[in-house]
C-alpha cells in the first residue's frame, strides 16, 4: 500500500467496504509502486470482542505505553478522526467506524499493536499500526528510550513462521515520511523487497559501502544508490547493517542521522530489509536504509523498494 501523494509518482487510494471479513472489510485501495492481486480475508464474520487499550498494559520494553497528553500536539489526539486510528479503534476498542469508511480485517491484536491488510490486499501486504495514537514518524515519543520497538514487532509478525507472514521471496520493512503518507496513524508497512534489491545490499556490504555502526551510518562513505522498478531511476540512502532488531531504529536514526545532521525526523523514510542467503532462508542479519531529500536523489518514501502488488 502506497502513502504517496504526488500524483505524478504514485496514486491515491481510496477505501471501500468489502464482504468476507469482519463485517465487512476496510480495505486500502489504489496502487502502490506496482499492480496487484487480491487475496481473501482469513477473519470470521461478527465484530471482535474489545481488548485492552495500550493505555493499560505497557508495551515490551516500555516502561510508558503511550505518549504522554502533552504530546498530543504533536502525536495526535484519541479523538482524532482518521481512517487507520478508526480501524485501530475498531480492532482494539471495538468502536464501530463511520459507515462509509467499513470495518478492517483484524488480522493480529495486541495491547501495543494491531496488524491490517494493506493495499493492493495481496498476501505480501500488510500493516502494523500501534494501539496508542501516534500520527507518524514526526512523533517525537517513538524514539524515546519508553517508546515500543514497533520495528522488532513487525518483524516477528512478517518473518516465515509468524503470525503474519509476508510470503514473498525477499521480505520489506517501510515507513513513509509525513508528506509523504496520505493516512495519519503510524503504520510500518510489511512488503515484499525485488531480489534486484536484495542482490543490491549484499554487493555493497562485500563492498564495505555500509555501515556496520549506528555511529557510521550518516557518513558519506555509506550511502549508495538502489534502484526502484524499471523506470523509476535510482535512489540515494543512508546504509547500516545491524545484527538484530533489538535496538529502536527510529532511536538510531534520530540519534546518529537527524540530530548531528540537523534534519528534520518527519522528513524521513526508513526500511528494514533482512539479509537473505542464496537458498532463501535468513541469513541473521538486517539491512537499515533511510533516506530524505536532503541527499542528493535522496527520497522521503519507502513506496520506491517495497512491493506491494
Amino acid at each position: 500500500m502506497s502513502d504517496q501523494k504526488n500524483t505524478d509518482e504514485f496514486p491515491r487510494r481510496r477505501f471501500v467496504a468489502l464482504s468476507g471479513a469482519v463485517g465487512g472489510a476496510a480495505l486500502l485501495t489504489g496502487a502502490g509502486v506496482m499492480a496487484g492481486t487480491t487475496a481473501t480475508a482469513d477473519a470470521a464474520h461478527g465484530s471482535p470482542a474489545p481488548t485492552p487499550s495500550c493505555s493499560t498494559t505497557p508495551p515490551p520494553g516500555g516502561a510508558s505505553p503511550c505518549p504522554p497528553s502533552q504530546l498530543q500536539p504533536l502525536c495526535g489526539s484519541p479523538n482524532d478522526d482518521d481512517l487507520l486510528w478508526n480501524d485501530v479503534k475498531y480492532c482494539t476498542q471495538g468502536v464501530t467506524p463511520p459507515p462509509s469508511q467499513g470495518k478492517p480485517d483484524c488480522l493480529k491484536v495486541t495491547p501495543n499493536y494491531v496488524v491490517l491488510h494493506g493495499s493492493p490486499e495481496t498476501t505480501h501486504n500488510y500493516l502494523l499500526l500501534p494501539s496508542c495514537r501516534i500520527t507518524g514518524i514526526e512523533c517525537p515519543f517513538i524514539h524515546m528510550d519508553s517508546a515500543a520497538n514497533y520495528w522488532h514487532e513487525a518483524w516477528e509478525n512478517a518473518r516465515h513462521g509468524g503470525s503474519v507472514p509476508v510470503q514473498y521471496a525477499n521480505i520489506g520493512l517501510g515507513i513513509n515520511s509525513q508528506h509523504a503518507r496520505r493516512y495519519q496513524q503510524l503504520h510500518i508497512h510489511m512488503a515484499g523487497i525485488r531480489p534486484s534489491t536484495q542482490r543490491r545490499l549484499q554487493e555493497l556490504e562485500a563492498q564495505g559501502r555500509m555501515a556496520t555502526q549506528p555511529a557510521q551510518w550518516a557518513a558519506p562513505g555509506n550511502q549508495a544508490p538502489v534502484s526502484g522498478p524499471a523506470g523509476s531511476g535510482d535512489r540515494v540512502y543512508r546504509i547500516l547493517k545491524l545484527q538484530d532488531l533489538q535496538q529502536n531504529p527510529f532511536t538510531l536514526l534520530y540519534r546518529n542521522v537527524v540530530v548531528p545532521n540537523s534534519l528534520n525526523m518527519a522528513d524521513q523514510t526508513l526500511i528494514v530489509v533482512p539479509k537473505m542467503t542464496a537458498a532463501g532462508f535468513f541469513a541473521g542479519s538486517f539491512y537499515v536504509l533511510n533516506s530524505d531529500t536532503s541527499l542528493h536523489d535522496g527520497t522521503s518514501t519507502c513506496d520506491y523498494l517495497l512491493v506491494y502488488g
